[in-house]
């Protein structure tokens, strides 16, 4: 499929996106070694789901990009949203038509979604309705490490957490009916190594869904004007409640049979991490192992058939004590005196592994803490060289960076650089540091707004064009209806980038590779009031510069705002695409009897195809994607097409 988009009056750029059947697909009994994600999306098809939605987010992305691909070939509709409010609230139509419907994002992306998530709690659903919540703790990808377990006890929304890759995929499909049978959305928390890592996944059957649904009209439910929001909260509970005392009905609980005078209670990711511990802990007698599928609310009858034997109850879980904070409180429910330890042993920060939960146990328990051996005690490993996070050879937003750096040089500005979630966040390492604060989905433009209100600097805030669309529109309108002076930079790259080429509004494409209408954010900028509007080419180092000064003598001159859209597509997917036509690559190469060693190209632009190597800079051709820019802002020439 081709789709040709439009950008300034450089030659159009056609963007070819292959769809090939996943491996989510195939037979009842059949194994497949998938991706956790994927196993999540295989559940929900054997859940018989009508409607599928995201927004992309490590570690979730996956998830819908493999239902995108079968979504043709099962009849499934499925959407990237422009960020997960809508996505859930998409979903939850689907519900209110009976028809059954999933919504993906990673932990933060249910921060933007609480709004429609806490309602959620109250009205329950009709349709099947599960919220998968891919969490990342040790914040590999993240800005924060929150424990999104907390949401569903704040809205009375089930938890459930797989511990394997096949349990995320039978779990999920469990959900649909959890949530159908007790008319409650379910919350499935994934984390990083659940969603990342690869296992063994034994397919059941695909069950048949409905392809269209009706409005179920029911204003004393979905209508949550106070009169109902009183009663509905009280039948929120009583849904919870019912359902702790038949969680043993569903399967959600295990119990590993041991000492019963000593519990470990775990659950998701944390309980693959106390089995391997046990194994490798001496011991006499084993701990019995209380192993939790749902998470919240927690088995009452089961934990109440606990404390009538258990004297010690160790809790393994990874950062809050939220099993742990429930064991406790029905404990004092039940007038249980023996003793609840769990984050006395466990830190609440960081991933989990075997080595700490080994050493948490051994602690709980006064038994001696294995030894670990490395895996080839006799190989001595070469020294890595650091690689440093840095943006791709290419990258339109080095020269953008580039560029607006040396503006502000020149018109020696007292500015402060707002960032914001992307690709563009490495503008924070040398040799930009164009990143002064980076907090959340479009706050780049939020926060810039408060510094430029009360403090002398020019606020220079950076979004991403995904990012404008997820979280811009508001915060631009925001901008200009109460007249502030600042300047927002869009780093557009045609796409999301950051989590693997998602499309989004500005893309032309949608989820399934289907032509779409084209949002241009400039069209939207001149709808919002927005006078100052330049779009220049992200390569056009020169061009940005005068565009930059220009709209810092508007800014000081009218106290408005003023938007310079830097744009060209990811350099990524354009390699991609120009190897896959068969077109040639021509890469750049340094003149060395014209080269000064300046260090220009190689400190300040700081290209990863350029190097230096005993005093000598060379571009690596095999890195090299042939933009030109470093021909561009190198002062004597040097740099010229390779032939």
């Amino acid at each position: 499929m081709i789709i040709t988009r439009y950008l300034l009056n450089l030659p159009k750029v056609s963007i070819s996106v292959s769809f090939n059947l996943s491996v989510i697909l195939g037979s009842s009994e059949e194994k497949r070694l998938l991706l956790g994600n994927e196993a999540i999306a295989r559940g929900a098809l054997e859940g018989g789901i009508s409607v599928a939605t995201a927004y992309p987010g490590t570690p979730s992305t996956e998830i819908l990009e493999a239902l995108a691909k079968v979504a043709k070939k099962v009849g499934l509709y499925v959407e990237w949203s422009v960020n997960e409010k809508v996505a859930l609230e998409v979903a939850i139509g689907a519900s209110m038509c009976g028809l059954r419907a999933i919504t993906c994002m990673k932990h933060v992306g249910l921060n933007v979604a609480s709004d429609p998530f806490m309602s959620l709690g109250y009205t329950g659903v009709k349709g099947g309705l599960v919220i998968v919540s891919a969490d990342d703790p040790n914040a590999h990808s993240s800005q924060n490490e929150q424990d999104n377990r907390l949401y569903g006890m704040h809205s009375y929304i089930p938890v459930i957490e797989p511990s394997s890759v096949h349990e995320a995929k039978e779990l999920t499909r469990l959900a649909f009916d959890i949530s159908e049978n007790y008319e409650v959305a379910v919350l499935v928390r994934s984390t990083t190594r659940i969603s990342h890592m690869r296992g063994k996944v034994v397919f059941g059957e695909i069950r048949g869904k409905k392809s269209r649904g009706n409005f179920h009209r029911d204003l004393s439910r979905w209508v949550l004007l106070p009169v109902n929001s009183r009663r509905l909260h009280e039948e929120a509970i009583r849904r919870v409640e019912k359902l702790a005392l038949e969680a043993e009905r569903w399967g959600l609980v295990e119990m590993i049979q041991g000492d019963d005078e000593v519990v470990v209670v775990t659950g998701g990711i944390a309980y693959a991490y106390v089995a391997e511990a046990l194994n490798a802990i001496r011991m006499e007698k084993r701990p019995t192992v209380l192993k939790l599928s749902m998470t919240y609310p927690l088995p009452r009858k089961t934990i109440e058939e606990i404390f009538k034997s258990a004297r010690r109850i160790v809790v393994i879980e990874e950062l809050e004590p939220f099993i742990e904070m429930q064991l406790r409180s029905l404990a004092n429910e039940m007038g249980y005196d023996g003793v609840i330890e769990g984050k006395k042993y466990v830190p609440r920060v960081l991933e989990l592994d075997v080595k700490k939960v080994s050493e948490a146990l051994s602690k709980a328990l006064n038994l001696r803490v294995p030894e670990t051996k490395p895996i080839s005690p006799n190989v001595s490993l070469p020294s890595i060289p650091s690689r440093p996070p840095t943006l791709c050879p290419g990258c339109g937003h080095r020269s953008t960076y580039y560029a607006i750096k040396m503006a502000s040089k020149r018109l020696r500005l007292k500015a402060v650089y707002p960032n914001d979630i992307g690709c563009y966040t490495l503008g924070f390492f040398s040799p930009f540091h164009m990143a002064d604060l980076s907090y959340s989905m479009g706050s780049s433009l939020g926060i810039g707004m408060g510094i430029a209100k009360v403090s002398d600097e020019v606020v220079i805030s950076f979004i991403g064009d995904s990012t404008f669309f997820h979280a811009g529109l508001p915060a631009l309108v925001n901008a200009v209806y109460n007249k502030y002076g600042m300047i927002i930079v869009v780093m557009d790259n045609s796409f999301t980038a950051m989590t693997g080429h998602q499309p989004h509004p500005g893309t032309g494409i949608n989820a399934v590779g289907e032509k779409s209408p084209l949002i241009k954010i400039e069209d939207i900028a001149r709808a919002s009031g927005v006078e100052f509007i330049r779009v220049v080419d992200a390569y056009d180092v020169r061009g940005i510069m005068r565009t930059l000064e220009e709209a810092v003598s508007y800014v000081q001159r009218r106290s408005m705002p003023a938007l310079i859209v830097a744009r060209k597509p990811c350099a990524l997917w354009e390699y991609r695409s120009k190897l896959r036509k068969g077109e040639r690559i021509l890469p750049y190469r340094i003149d060395q009897s014209k080269c000064t060693k300046c260090g220009i190209c190689v400190d300040h632009f700081a290209c990863p195809a350029i190097i230096r190597e005993n005093e000598v800079i060379t571009i690596v051709e095999s890195l090299c994607v042939g933009c030109g820019v470093c021909a561009d802002i190198c002062p004597v020439k040097a740099i010229v097409p390779l032939k």
